[in-house]
């Protein structure tokens, strides 16, 4: 009689449900709120030791002027486009190959694309860089048995963004791929049945079934992918250090450079404040996509 009583007690009780997210409340304003609101707040300041004076916008003022920034801004806006087309397209296409085929080469699939994803950035960096080092690089040793001789990729002002786009990309696809399978997969058959009986080819399917059927997968896909690009980090300070001549400067990199090189914290934060703005604007259409097709 006592414990169905404490049943109707917590059942009756509206309150019972906000003690259960109250830990995960506590932490996401502690480690996320609180952080954002102050990295806001610094962006208007100008630390000097343990003094800190207010500047209002002269941060920003003095970012717009930098050449740096503005090609750190160029490098980002061209590395989180290029990163999340090749990846929706090349996910899309593997997804859309393989989805109806035997379980266990969809499974081999799987497996292939998602190794790199299990390896560390770290440990993928430095692999790339021994394989694209000039002087004894596996690759450059390749181009230079097929008469290609001083090639210096990650040294070439024309070739560093690309390079280093390509191995982002290689370590980030096999997420999609998975994600986009297991969506395929739980598809329900009858309209591809229903299709298929009414002489629709299988890129007609497709194109008209699969595809749009996907579009909160992509939306979400994109969203996850611009706010991961925006933060990378290591692939550049481990492959470029931000060169040659600035060529690979993200950001990201920019934002570190100020924050624990030059020890300007407020410039950092005014980077950070346009970082959130830019993910904000580049993830807002996709969000609204989402939740229409909902």
């Amino acid at each position: 009689m006592m414990n169905q009583n404490k049943k109707n007690i917590f059942a009756n009780n509206h309150y019972s449900g906000y003690l259960f997210i109250a830990p995960q409340i506590l932490l996401m304003l502690i480690f996320i709120i609180y952080p954002v609101i102050k990295g806001f707040k610094m962006s208007f300041y100008e630390v000097y030791g343990m003094d800190s004076y207010f500047v209002g916008f002269e941060n920003f003022k003095n970012l717009f002027t930098d050449p740096v920034f503005l090609k750190s801004i160029f490098n980002t806006i061209l590395f989180v486009v290029a990163i999340v087309v090749l990846t929706i397209v090349f996910a899309l296409f593997v997804a859309t190959s393989v989805f109806d085929k035997n379980s266990k080469y969809v499974s081999f699939i799987r497996g292939s694309y998602y190794l790199p994803v299990m390896v560390s950035m770290v440990v993928m960096s430095i692999i790339w860089n021994f394989l694209l080092n000039p002087s004894n690089g596996f690759i450059s040793y390749m181009l230079g048995n097929a008469g290609i001789k001083d090639v210096n990729l990650l040294g070439n002002p024309m070739t560093v963004m690309p390079v280093i786009i390509f191995v982002t990309f290689v370590g980030n696809v096999g997420q999609a791929i998975i994600l986009y399978l297991a969506t395929m997969i739980g598809l329900p058959e009858d309209y591809f049945e229903a299709a298929q009986l009414d002489g629709a080819t299988r890129w007609q399917r497709i194109k008209y079934i699969l595809i749009p059927l996907m579009k909160p997968t992509t939306a979400y896909l994109t969203v996850i992918n611009i706010i991961a690009v925006l933060k990378i980090f290591v692939v550049i300070q481990l492959l470029t250090g931000g060169g040659p001549n600035n060529a690979s400067v993200t950001m990201m990199y920019y934002l570190y450079q100020n924050a624990f090189v030059y020890n300007n914290t407020g410039m950092a934060s005014s980077i950070g404040v346009l970082m959130f703005i830019i993910a904000l604007l580049f993830s807002i259409p996709q969000l609204k996509s989402f939740l229409k097709s909902k």
